[in-house]
């Protein structure tokens, strides 16, 4: 009997032709959704200090940036509003504004760009005074479930009116996809997608996104209604809940670190599965590699790839831009 083993995966990665055609798990710029932050003013662009490399747009600005990112190929985006305290109230009133900044630049980018895909963040932090997704009892400080869903349905009403292709409830209240699901139908919005953020964590890893857009609680913090990320099989009560009330695509966020919920996710439905690849995955990056402790771009695109393999359909990732260019050179 020989010794010498017959089965040789080796086989199949003999050459960089044979690798290609045996990947499993393939990037491409359809994937990616891009995260772009909005701020007030006018001819202006900010680096996040946080997030190397990525910028707050004034309204003129990033119009010029989704410009270049079409032409990279990508062609889905997810604008985030960074608004001064001036506009901001426990009831979130500007988020409903069609005259206000982000609603504004919502249907300015679609006249501009109809074809694009723009995702809209429908929760109530941007706009809220005490900084939470949800409206906070002024006494007890607890977050007011059921008196938040009125104030989500107007906001993703406007945001729908606006042009968004696909709303993205972000703020992990009860029963809100099918709060919201109704009154867009009611209101001749049955076109409008949900995408949910449907396994949302308690994480670590928002700090630099609350930094660019300064959203961050005034008191407490978001784990009575974020997850905690010790569970897994809750996400799939979520998951269950959002596809009853009629969600078209559910999101797990982070990405990262929660591979394992994604693919759990991915196991139990036939909704295309998003995954968000948020700030502080980005940032860890970012940071090795200014210090030359890691290849960034390898590093990226093996996060990006990592992310893909577990099961998502679509990856929302500040490094879309990046990764995007680095496809194009094949």
């Amino acid at each position: 009997m020989s010794l010498l083993p017959t089965h040789r995966p080796r086989r199949n990665r003999k050459s960089q032709v044979i690798r290609d055609m045996v990947q499993e798990a393939r990037l491409t710029t359809h994937d990616f959704i891009y995260p772009l932050f909005l701020m007030e003013g006018q001819n202006r662009t900010l680096e996040v200090k946080s997030m190397p490399g990525i910028h707050r747009f004034t309204a003129d600005r990033i119009i010029d940036e989704i410009g270049q990112c079409v032409e990279l190929g990508i062609n889905a985006f997810a604008p985030f509003p960074g608004l001064s305290d001036a506009v901001k109230d426990r009831l979130a009133r500007e988020s409903a504004n069609p005259d206000g900044l982000y609603l504004r630049t919502v249907a300015d980018i679609k006249r501009q760009f109809p074809d694009v895909v723009l995702m809209t963040d429908v929760a109530m932090d941007p706009y809220s005074s005490d900084g939470h997704d949800g409206v906070v009892d002024a006494e007890s400080g607890e977050i007011l479930n059921d008196a938040t869903l009125e104030i989500l349905a107007q906001m993703a009403l406007a945001q729908a009116r606006a042009g968004a292709d696909i709303l993205g409830p972000s703020d992990m209240m009860d029963g809100r996809v099918g709060y919201i699901r109704e009154v867009l139908d009611q209101n001749a919005f049955a076109h409008v997608s949900i995408m949910s953020y449907t396994a949302k964590y308690a994480s670590a890893f928002y700090g630099p996104f609350r930094d660019a857009l300064d959203s961050a609680p005034k008191r407490g913090d978001k784990k009575t209604y974020q997850m905690n990320p010790a569970n897994k099989r809750e996400a799939l009560r979520e998951l269950a809940l959002d596809e009853q009330e009629g969600a078209d695509m559910v999101m797990v966020k982070p990405a990262l670190s929660y591979l394992d919920v994604i693919h759990a996710v991915k196991e139990k439905t036939n909704l295309p599965v998003t995954a968000y690849n948020v700030s502080g995955e980005y940032a860890m990056v970012k940071a090795a590699a200014q210090q030359g402790w890691l290849d960034g771009e390898r590093t990226m695109m093996e996060v990006l790839l990592s992310i893909k393999r577990a099961g998502a359909d679509a990856i929302l990732t500040y490094f879309a831009k990046e990764a995007a260019a680095v496809l194009r050179r094949g």
